[in-house]
């Protein structure tokens, strides 16, 4: 599969797969590129769904209700930032965890 592809794929399954799709690609792609981002897309959706967890948690109290919003908001949006980068293949890593793999 072209590698480009790839990319978009890893991104949008954010949508559909957040787990399935980014497990699958690290396991049968023979590219570093492909390997780094799915694990970076893996990493970055469960940081994400513990940072709104532990928003939802707090949002009892108020103050947690604009990091849901920001929370589900990054979500939403890194992704597509991801695709829209992907289809211009330039070189993307998903903030927080970019740097960790």
């Amino acid at each position: 599969m072209d590698s480009k592809w790839g990319k978009v794929i890893i991104h949008a399954s954010a949508f559909f797969a957040p787990v399935l799709v980014p497990i699958l690609f690290w396991l049968l792609s023979s590219e570093e590129e492909i390997k780094r981002l799915s694990i970076q897309a893996l990493l970055f959706q469960a940081v994400m769904w513990v940072l709104v967890v532990i928003s939802s948690f707090f949002s009892v109290f108020i103050i947690g209700i604009p990091f849901l919003i920001v929370f589900g908001l990054m979500t939403i949006i890194v992704p597509i930032i991801g695709i829209v980068k992907a289809l211009g293949e330039e070189k993307w890593n998903y903030p927080i965890v970019g740097r960790w793999v």
